[in-house]
């Protein structure tokens, strides 16, 4: 079974946000860990802390395509420009973007169309699009979805906030798992130990990814870390899915721990 890990960051500097590991997270640290854990490849997110993470991106892709490919972002806070999707996406090992739109000024945009020349864009490309959003933000992925469709939605880290532990991290489950009547969204199941208030294997996350998969289906749920935020190793994180979830076996679990994310950003 190939392990792909479905989220990571790569940055060099030294801006990264008290959640995340200080000290930069290179290419030869990611290749260590991925080979310790047995991790065939990672999708790297830039990091946004880092104004040259995206150059940083197209160095690991070059130099290692086999083992990452990237999606990438830039500036929101600037007048709509539609060309710069394809700037961007014109790069080497560019598969996709990813945006945080958690913030503020981001949010209004979100909410009062102010963005849909990228979704627009993202569309007649086909591109695949990976989004941090507040919870409270998921109802308006629908009307998104379905004038969008053929734009590839990924929803980070089940839009569970990296500060928030079960119960708490789950309340807005049901608007989540309300999504999957969209056949354009997936979720990624990453960072899913961060939420645990219980150890390793952390019993308590079970039940809301049994029901995440359920409903999106193994072909729309990827697993992935976030590893440089984790408390506990890539080897932990990767069994707590292969070895502690006896629902998730076969087919299925090859879905979800890689298969399924190669095939929705086209990492052929």
């Amino acid at each position: 079974m190939e392990i792909v890990d479905a989220q990571i960051h790569l940055w060099q500097n030294d801006s990264a946000p008290p959640h995340h590991r200080q000290a930069p997270f290179r290419i030869e640290d990611a290749l260590a860990g991925m080979d310790e854990a047995g991790i065939a490849r990672a999708v790297n997110c830039p990091a946004i802390w880092d104004p040259h993470a995206n150059d940083y991106a197209v160095e690991a892709a070059t130099h290692h395509p086999d083992r990452f490919a990237t999606l990438g972002w830039f500036p929101l806070d600037t007048p709509a420009d539609p060309a710069a999707v394809d700037r961007l996406m014109d790069r080497p090992g560019m598969l996709g973007m990813r945006f945080m739109l958690a913030a503020p000024g981001l949010a209004d945009q979100l909410a009062d169309g102010g963005l849909d020349w990228l979704w627009a864009r993202a569309d007649q490309r086909e591109a695949p699009v990976a989004l941090m959003v507040l919870p409270d933000q998921l109802p308006l992925l629908h009307g998104i979805a379905r004038r969008f469709s053929k734009m590839r939605i990924l929803v980070d880290h089940l839009a569970v906030l990296p500060f928030l532990t079960l119960p708490q991290a789950a309340e807005h489950l049901d608007d989540l798992l309300a999504l999957a009547q969209h056949p354009n969204i997936a979720v990624k199941a990453s960072g899913v130990p961060s939420m645990a208030p219980d150890p390793y294997p952390f019993p308590s996350t079970h039940d809301v990814l049994h029901r995440t998969v359920d409903a999106f289906g193994p072909d729309r749920v990827f697993w992935g870390t976030d590893i440089t935020r984790m408390t506990c190793d890539w080897r932990t994180c990767l069994t707590h899915f292969t070895e502690q979830l006896p629902w998730l076996t076969g087919s299925d679990l090859e879905l979800v721990m890689g298969r399924a994310v190669r095939s929705w950003i086209g990492w052929h």
